[in-house]
């Protein structure tokens, strides 16, 4: 066998890495919207997690987590890297796990839908929002709680009950569209939150901002856009 002479191809775009729940089928299409090969390199790995979404499976998932986080690329460390679970970091909390990503894998910084919302909740001087979850209570409440504690008052919330992942990926984005309308026009807020990465929001977060009147924004929507700040880079804006 001969070798063949070749060449080496490096560039300069934003490296971001996503831990992705095992059972979450909406995320990585939407990140690949919002973040196309031409923008940055997208790197993705998954975390054992269940098909139900419980406080006993995100323990077990917090355990796994410095394993999935290591499955990421190191070849040279990662601008940001997102762990896309709002419930997970809820209830594992924000600090715990920048420190298990970032004792696992090489990266600039670390962020997740939770910080990613209360962040665009203080850009945006959001102070009362409304929240749409597809969970049971025990996973739903402690994500009010968190808003709250941060400084931002949830008046009103709605869910829809759910703790099977397969059903929650597979909500019609017309019945996510009517639970913020219901929110809206029961409450007054400055904001919608579909709080969620599983869920699909992101072809009515515009329309639905639209006829609102109100930003409605979302758990990937965020995400997103936090980091794509930490990493200097601006994500699609879905319209």
């Amino acid at each position: 066998m001969t070798a063949f002479p070749y060449t080496l191809l490096d560039d300069d775009l934003p490296r971001l890495g996503l831990i992705v729940l095992q059972v979450d089928e909406t995320i990585e299409q939407e990140f690949c919207r919002l973040f196309p090969p031409h923008l940055a390199r997208l790197h993705v790995t998954r975390v054992p997690s269940g098909a139900e979404l419980t406080p006993d499976t995100v323990a077990n998932m917090e355990r796994a987590l410095p394993g999935a986080a290591r499955l990421l690329p190191a070849t040279q460390p990662l601008d940001v890297v997102g762990y896309a679970c709002t419930s997970g970091t809820t209830l594992i909390g924000a600090d715990r796990v920048r420190g298990l990503v970032t004792g696992a894998t090489q990266t600039k910084a670390v962020t997740d839908p939770l910080t990613a919302a209360l962040a665009q909740c203080a850009r945006l001087g959001l102070a009362r929002v409304g929240i749409v979850s597809p969970y049971i209570a025990s996973v739903a409440e402690p994500i009010r709680a968190a808003f709250e504690t941060a400084g931002v008052a949830v008046p009103d919330m709605l869910s829809f009950g759910e703790q099977v992942e397969a059903r929650v990926a597979r909500i019609a984005p017309r019945s996510i569209a009517d639970a913020a309308r219901a929110l809206a026009q029961r409450s007054k807020l400055h904001a919608v939150f579909l709080s969620c990465t599983n869920l699909r929001t992101l072809g009515i977060l515009a329309p639905l901002t639209r006829e609102l009147g109100l930003p409605v924004i979302s758990s990937n929507q965020c995400l997103a856009a936090h980091m794509g700040a930490l990493a200097h880079v601006a994500p699609v804006t879905a319209s």
